[in-house]
């Protein structure tokens, strides 16, 4: 998985094909219970789909900017553009690895 920051955020999300950011933080308990599961479905996927994350803990301003408000959240770009937005406490990992087969199926 690809670290994020504001420096390289455009150059690594606004790209043509399928790109997915794990947006977290060390306080979100949600969050590092998720990451190892994220793990998993980047190196499953990997070769399909590209896989961020960032760490709002100094990157709290980008995370406004694209909207993200709770944690954690999945957020999905297609060819630079946002498509799609997965968010909450509640969130399972089922959830977001069923969003990713459908952007896979979407591009075989």
């Amino acid at each position: 998985m690809i670290e994020l920051t504001k420096e390289n955020f455009d150059a690594e999300v606004k790209v043509d094909g399928v790109v997915l950011v794990d947006f977290w933080s060390e306080n979100c308990g949600r969050c590092i219970e998720l990451m190892p599961e994220v793990m998993e479905l980047a190196e499953k996927y990997g070769n399909e789909i590209k896989f961020c994350k960032l760490n709002i803990q100094g990157n709290r301003r980008l995370a406004m900017a694209q909207k993200v408000m709770g944690l954690p959240s999945f957020v999905f770009y297609k060819n630079g553009e946002k498509v799609e937005h997965l968010s909450g406490e509640e969130l399972e990992m089922e959830d977001v690895a069923s969003t990713v087969e459908s952007f896979i199926a979407e591009t075989a």
